[in-house]
């Protein structure tokens, strides 16, 4: 395991134009930041997050924020506005800021390698954060979810609901994935196809779009780049209207909350009502969505307490930075082309109509006013 990782010389010198520099970019990237001329104790930590587009970084990099001030650390936090080269330059601004730790959350899984080769160079460790970093030895230690349960868990829900391991079919069923530069969808589909597959090659569920990949490997296929609501709106809009004039779909595989908010509008402006809504699946447990699986127009998410993910990321920078062993409950799955990652993977968990108040409300990571209860 690293020790305190200690600041180079370089990055000693430029320390105040660098924290400008972060500054300004920070500015651009629409981020929050805390300068190094509050003193925190514990030094500065780098946090790069995707995008604010999406509510699920939005509480990410604040609860993440929060644990690093109080325990006294200054904190870098910047949103990228899911542009690579963006997330490159606020990173790069970083690393020249010297900060004892980065915690990054990518964009692209593999267009970062160069940039953390010289963080790797000046003795900063990376910690990768739900998203893997691949083709890369400059990447530390892994926090995730159990990426490949969570779309089993999706794949599941599907089979149990339509009834399929009683031989009940066929159901017309439409596949996506998700973003195709983003390692953490080819688990999701996996975990989801594992369950799935069997059934569309028997013929319990048909795809009148011809969408079903192949294998498993051709999850990119049916992409959605960059996680869009609106690409996957636009998607689900052209298979309706192609496919579905005279049937109806009863099944969808959809891997997170936004894209299953795009395809529920796609189903509204096609007429579904709540009454008739086919099985819709997702993940995050976005705020939009819990209040679409209250009024029936999405079926289940799978909950990521992103808390947990913070408070889990918060403790092994701690451990980093004090030079204490790094705790980590994976050190086999996760091989991201040039090493297996040290990783620690928490569980996900079911969201249906059924359980919002006791795991969302009562949890206090909604309020029941958030969810119209």
């Amino acid at each position: 395991m690293r020790g305190i990782a200690k600041k180079t010389l370089v990055a000693l010198a430029a320390s105040s134009m660098a924290f400008g520099m972060a500054a300004c970019s920070a500015e651009r990237g629409g981020s929050s930041e805390s300068g190094a001329a509050a003193g925190g104790e514990g030094g500065l930590i780098g946090v790069s997050m995707p995008s604010k587009s999406l509510e699920r970084w939005n509480r990410d990099g604040s609860h993440l924020e929060e644990l690093l001030k109080d325990e006294g650390y200054d904190v870098s936090l910047q949103y990228a506005d899911n542009k690579v080269e963006q997330q490159i330059t606020q990173i790069q601004n970083m690393i020249n800021a010297g900060p004892k730790v980065l915690v990054v959350a990518s964009i692209d899984g593999s267009a970062l390698a160069p940039v953390l080769e010289q963080a790797k160079s000046a003795g900063i460790p990376v910690i990768a954060y739900d998203r893997l970093i691949r083709d890369t030895e400059a990447v530390d230690y892994y926090a995730t979810f159990d990426n490949y349960k969570v779309g089993q868990l999706q794949g599941q829900y599907i089979e149990e609901s339509l009834g399929l391991k009683d031989g009940k079919g066929p159901f017309n069923f439409e596949p996506f994935s998700g973003s195709p530069d983003d390692n953490n969808a080819k688990f999701f589909f996996s975990g989801a196809w594992d369950v799935l597959s069997p059934y569309v090659e028997s013929g319990m569920l048909t795809v009148p779009s011809g969408k079903a990949p192949s294998s498993v490997d051709d999850w990119q296929s049916i992409g959605i780049q960059a996680w869009m609501s609106t690409t996957a709106q636009s998607e689900m809009e052209t298979r309706l209207n192609s496919f579905y004039s005279d049937k109806k779909v009863e099944a969808i595989l959809s891997p997170n909350d936004s894209l299953a908010l795009g395809i529920s509008q796609a189903l509204d402006s096609d007429g579904y009502t709540a009454d008739a809504w086919p099985v819709l699946t997702g993940q995050d447990a976005d705020q939009a969505n819990v209040q679409n699986i209250i009024a029936g127009k999405q079926s289940m998410t799978v909950w990521k307490d992103t808390r947990a993910l913070g408070d889990r990321v918060a403790k092994m920078v701690d451990q980093i930075v004090k030079g204490t062993e790094v705790e980590v409950n994976d050190t086999e799955s996760y091989d991201n082309g040039m090493k297996v990652v040290p990783s620690f993977l928490l569980d996900p968990v079911v969201i249906t109509k059924d359980n919002v108040q006791e795991k969302l409300v009562d949890s206090g990571f909604y309020t029941a006013a958030d969810l119209g209860l």
